[in-house]
């Protein structure tokens, strides 16, 4: 007997849960009220974590996807463009260190790797500035795109900072009035087991038993379904990633119209980082570091340094950080999404990208009857694992390229048995040859591509032998991208807006429709 997959469980809320839920159904939504129902069962006394304010650009084909307009995020949930992230001082330590990492392509990347002709040279132009467009953007305090620009539409690459605490709340209202979602307010009571190891239903204090054919559990760090009821365990990696905890401040502007930055600022400290995020009516900033290196006093003394007489009378929200994941994601008829499958620091904001690949594999591959569950299980299982592994890489990336050694903390961070074997290899790698998508990353969906890890190499003064030969090979296509990306900065500085006043015309009047 087939036993077909209908009842689609989301135990949890949150980004998780919410976009999750949105993803589902908007690609199943001829089926909904046809006999396949997606459910998301959310307790009324959990509050929401929410401090991820930070995006990758993936998150505007899943909202348009979604349905969900533009405009109403902008209004909706404090939003503000993200153009990437400036990393200041993780070098050096020195007041004058710092590079971008942008959302945008070095020019011409499907044709040329411009990498080795700017490491031959040895100019006085960032390697950012010398191939792409978006660190002088945002040096210039500019917006992404134009009000004639179309929602979801881009001169410059972007995606969002937002508000964590309405962005939730936001998708919530779209996933039921506009998805068929069913939204049942209840606190998870015990989680009833089939024979055969599956989860048969989860009983509740309000809302009596639920039901469902697949549980995608979104309940954050508690991971009541995929640690309790399915005893998968949790694989730390804080030998590799250190900081583990966070202290978070909102910041109100000095006025009003205060520019605001259009990309992340993250600025090192003794033992860990500073977050300083641009909302259009206030500033998130946090510092994460490791409780082994700075006491929480210190490290909040080191925050209000950073923020001067903004952050007088304002108190700090302590966040716990297990770096880690699930040593297996989808087990049975559960799998986790969020926090309950994992938690990094939030260095390249990755959690929510997380989410949304996850989420997509899911509605995509999404079971026609549980006896084939298993093989997408297991599909899924080994994508997430290499996701979660990349990451990992990209982050210790940061650390292991640092020059500084004024604290044990950075010192410790160049120990090679903290390095993974993986990226030990690529390093070795890039030593005789530049990251390039026809090289190492050939997934489909890289979270990071070989652009990204171009930008950190090359902005921490990483050194790549050249190759001759094939710097003469290519020279004629470097030096046409060389002039086009001169030819594109110019145009977009002389016709990008500020980056507030194009919000505030935004919220005024709205973007074109697509």
């Amino acid at each position: 007997m087939v036993h077909p997959v209908r009842n689609i469980v989301i135990v949890g809320g949150g980004t998780a849960g919410w976009l999750t839920a949105g993803v589902i159904a908007a690609r199943h939504r001829s089926r909904i009220g046809n006999g396949f129902t997606v459910t998301l069962v959310e307790s009324p006394n959990t509050p929401i974590i929410g401090v991820g304010e930070g995006t990758w650009p993936t998150l505007r084909t899943t909202l348009s996807r979604m349905g969900i307009s533009e405009t109403d995020l902008f209004r909706e949930c404090d939003a503000a463009f993200k153009q990437g992230a400036r990393f200041a001082r993780w070098t050096t330590g020195t007041p004058d260190d710092g590079y971008y990492h942008p959302l945008m392509l070095p020019q011409n990347f499907g044709q040329v790797n411009l990498a080795p002709h700017w490491l031959a040279s040895e100019g006085d132009e960032s390697f950012c500035d010398s191939v792409c467009s978006q660190g002088r953007i945002c040096d210039d305090g500019l917006a992404p795109k134009t009000i004639a620009t179309a929602e979801y539409d881009a001169l410059a690459n972007y995606a969002y900072h937002l508000d964590a605490g309405k962005f939730a709340p936001f998708l919530q209202r779209h996933c039921c009035e506009k998805l068929g979602v069913r939204h049942v307010l209840a606190d998870v009571e015990q989680v009833l087991m089939k024979e055969d190891g599956d989860i048969r239903a989860i009983r509740t204090t309000q809302a009596g038993e639920i039901e469902g054919d697949l549980f995608v559990d979104c309940t954050g760090f508690k991971a009541l379904l995929i640690e309790g009821a399915m005893k998968v365990p949790f694989r730390d990696c804080n030998d590799v990633l250190f900081c583990d905890t966070a202290l978070a401040m909102q910041v109100p502007y000095e006025r009003p119209d205060s520019p605001m930055a259009s990309h992340t600022i993250s600025t090192a400290q003794s033992a860990g980082w500073i977050w300083d995020i641009g909302l259009p009516t206030r500033r998130g900033i946090g510092h994460v570091y490791s409780s082994n290196h700075i006491s929480d006093e210190e490290a909040e003394r080191e925050l209000r340094a950073y923020i001067g007489p903004l952050a007088e009378g304002l108190g700090a929200r302590k966040i716990a950080i297990r770096s880690g994941h699930r040593e297996t994601f989808w087990k049975g008829n559960c799998v986790a999404v969020g926090l309950a499958a994992g938690f990094l620091e939030p260095l390249e904001a990755s959690a929510i990208v997380l989410i949304e690949l996850s989420a997509k594999i899911i509605a995509e591959q999404m079971p026609a009857c549980r006896e084939v569950m298993d093989i997408i299980a297991s599909r899924f299982n080994a994508t997430t694992h290499y996701r979660w592994g990349r990451i990992i890489d990209f982050l210790k990336l940061h650390y292991v390229l640092t020059k500084r050694t004024d604290s044990d903390f950075w010192r410790d961070n160049v120990r090679e048995e903290t390095i993974p074997d993986r990226l030990k290899e690529l390093m070795l790698l890039w030593r005789y040859q530049s990251p390039w998508f026809l090289d190492e990353f050939d997934r489909v969906e890289e979270v990071f591509p070989a652009a990204s890890y171009q930008y950190v190499l090359y902005g921490m003064g990483f050194r790549t032998e050249v190759d001759r030969p094939a710097l003469a090979r290519d020279a004629h296509l470097a030096d046409r991208a060389r002039r086009e990306n001169t030819a594109m900065t110019a145009k977009l500085r002389a016709g990008l807006p500020r980056h507030r006043d194009l919000i505030d015309k935004i919220v005024a009047h709205g973007l074109q429709p697509v």
